[in-house]
């Protein structure tokens, strides 16, 4: 290991404020907790595990659409604040050319990258479509409230309306889970992403070989920049 190699290994990153990370949790909690309902209420298998967890099958689906509002406004405020490092780059294809050695974790091969890899913009977008389409579908579906949206609109849903709504809010929702699922993992596969989303920072050394073009930008900043724990550096992070 070289001299400038452990130099930024002994260095930490901001790489998300706490308003940020608060904002993703919110949107993670309840992601989470619309699949659980979701899946209940698709599946009378899966029923007793939404209406136990929530209490009663009429909480269940009562509770159910009001989590996707609060989904909704939670995805909005990640997608302006991340926005823009999630915009497309050439270099994203030249990511997407070298997927095999992504996999390999064969990084010397990949090009420079910003904020976001390729990959982590894929989910970036397919979440946001995703999130739109299960939204203005589950209003269809919300029958509390599907009232109040006719006469905001002025336009009044079928029988056959309400059951295309179903289909797709349905397809949709297996695909964002799927989706969450390819998130996930790779941020337990890549060392150092999920503390960085909890902690707010990473250290020199993850940014220089996930992110590099991003950590060139950040080490011009002072106030980005802080000294790593000495306890850290021990363990290794």
């Amino acid at each position: 290991m070289d001299a400038k190699t452990t130099q930024r290994q002994h260095i930490r990153v901001r790489r998300y404020s706490g308003s940020a990370r608060i904002n993703h949790w919110i949107v993670a909690t309840s992601f989470v907790l619309l699949a659980i309902s979701g899946l209940s209420l698709f599946h009378p298998s899966l029923y007793p595990i939404g209406a136990t967890l929530f209490g009663s099958g009429q909480t269940l689906r009562w509770i159910h659409p009001w989590i996707g509002v609060i989904l909704v406004i939670g995805f909005l405020g990640l997608f302006i604040r991340f926005l823009p490092a999630n915009l497309p780059e050439r270099t994203d294809l030249v990511w997407l050319s070298r997927i095999r050695e992504v996999i390999a974790a064969q990084d010397e091969y990949l090009p420079e990258v910003g904020k976001y890899n390729a990959g982590q913009k894929f989910v970036f977008w397919a979440q946001a479509v995703l999130v739109t389409i299960l939204f203005l579908t589950g209003l269809a579906l919300w029958d509390q409230e599907l009232g109040f949206f006719e006469g905001l609109t002025g336009y009044h849903l079928t029988i056959d309306d309400r059951r295309l709504a179903a289909v797709i809010h349905a397809t949709c929702a297996v695909l964002t889970i799927m989706v969450w699922i390819v998130h996930v993992y790779a941020a337990i596969w890549v060392k150092g992403t999920i503390p960085a989303m909890v902690e707010g920072t990473v250290s020199g050394g993850w940014g220089w070989r996930f992110h590099r073009k991003w950590l060139r930008r950040k080490v011009t900043d002072p106030s980005a920049i802080e000294r790593a724990d000495p306890a850290r550096l021990q363990a290794g992070e």
